[in-house]
């Protein structure tokens, strides 16, 4: 999947890869795609509720080698 931006929030614990997401998604159009990477596992229910929440789309979420990855279309 194309994305516009990637955000490496890997080897960081709760809250920072949601605080770290906020930033990113600020720094991009609306209807662009940020790519999330995050080891933490807390990641899925907290992306997936703060995306619906302010309002932008999750478009995908893998995991692969310990490494979950989303992408976020902002609305």
């Amino acid at each position: 999947m194309n994305s516009n931006k990637v955000l490496d929030a890997k080897g960081v614990a709760c809250p920072m890869p949601i605080v770290k997401t906020k930033k990113a998604i600020g720094e991009i159009e609306s209807g662009q795609v940020l790519e999330v990477h995050t080891t933490d596992k807390g990641a899925k229910n907290d992306l997936t509720a703060w995306a619906k929440s302010s309002g932008h789309e999750l478009l995908k979420d893998t995991e692969e080698n310990g490494v979950l990855k989303f992408w976020i279309k902002k609305g």
